[in-house]
């Protein structure tokens, strides 16, 4: 029997790889739909990293791959709409950005396989059955983003001294909702005041959330974690050093814009590991059968010259524990 299942799994693995070069050989070009609830410039980075991770599997653009970009700019409404237009468009696979996305994904379609760069929580969501076994056909990869809000709440009571109150700037979404529940728990635990202000990440809703945040008196800020808040880093690092409340963000990219730290998955490294399970696919592989992967790889950044512009003092235990500090 062992003999039997051993030789059955090695024909699989051969069919596929054969499928997948007689595709090669005929000149197959293999579409991609690419679904952001940011924007083009605010993912460009991040877009960047996996079409040259995805290059250096051999997949080119124009060669044998092409990627439909479909990015909301800061409209979820418009999810369904984009989501669907992919499908019409019968392409091979979908790549989806944050839960919102992915929850669009799904609901157009059971059968066109979905690779999610990011995801906070996509169990708590319903993407998948569990991490180990997806099941369906979605995959890709978890940032945590629940169980390491709590640590940047830790980060941050530690990094402000007598901090008592803190805001958490977010807008009414799945995963959003999923990380307000836990945050709390957290702040309950470190004895602290959670506020809780709502904002649509754009110009006009983000100036009255840190006006908000002035008037409920919070002593430092935190920021939902997606794709939609860090399109819009640049404003909002600036609202928090023109309001001077310190603040801990969810990744590196805020921290590049004058942004005072940030903790958490590295997302350079999970865009990258996202291309490699499209490799994965394309060539035959099912994302029942691909594990969601959690992160490996965490940074803790403190920009010492933001901390300067807003006369905070970071504790030198606090500035020990981070991977790299600006000066």
């Amino acid at each position: 029997m062992r003999r039997k299942f051993f030789g059955l799994s090695l024909f699989a693995m051969l069919f596929a790889l054969c499928s997948f070069a007689e595709a090669q050989q005929t000149g197959k070009v293999f579409s991609i739909g690419f679904l952001d609830a940011g924007t083009a410039s605010g993912s460009a980075v991040m877009v960047n990293e996996f079409r040259q991770e995805l290059s250096k599997l051999g997949w080119i653009e124009g060669k044998n791959i092409t990627i439909e970009y479909r990015f909301t700019e800061q409209k979820n409404e418009r999810l369904p709409e984009l989501a669907a237009e992919l499908v019409r468009l019968k392409v091979d696979l979908i790549v989806v950005t944050s839960t919102a996305p992915a929850l669009a994904a799904k609901s157009v379609t059971a059968t066109i396989p979905i690779v999610m760069t990011l995801s906070a929580d996509p169990v708590g969501a319903g993407l998948v059955a569990s991490l180990a076994r997806p099941g369906g056909n979605i995959t890709g990869n978890s940032t945590l983003a629940t169980e390491v809000n709590g640590k940047r709440l830790e980060i941050l009571k530690d990094a402000v001294p007598k901090l008592a109150r803190v805001g958490f700037l977010g807008a009414s979404s799945p995963g959003g909702l999923l990380q307000l529940k836990e945050l709390k728990s957290a702040a309950l635990a470190l004895k602290l005041k959670l506020e809780e202000i709502e904002t649509q990440p754009d110009a006009k809703g983000l100036e009255s959330a840190f006006q908000t945040a002035k008037q409920k008196q919070v002593g430092a800020i935190m920021v939902n974690p997606g794709r939609r808040f860090a399109a819009e880093r640049k404003r909002i690092v600036e609202l928090a050093s023109k309001h001077r409340l310190p603040a801990i963000y969810f990744s590196k990219e805020f921290v590049d814009e004058g942004g005072l730290m940030s903790y958490g998955a590295d997302y350079v490294d999970l865009y990258r590991r996202a291309a490699h399970y499209v490799d994965k696919i394309l060539k035959g592989a099912k994302p029942a059968d691909l594990p969601v992967q959690q992160p490996t790889k965490f940074e803790f950044i403190i920009n010492l010259k933001a901390a300067k512009q807003i006369d905070l003092t970071i504790p030198v235990r606090v500035l020990e524990r981070a991977n790299q500090v600006i000066k």
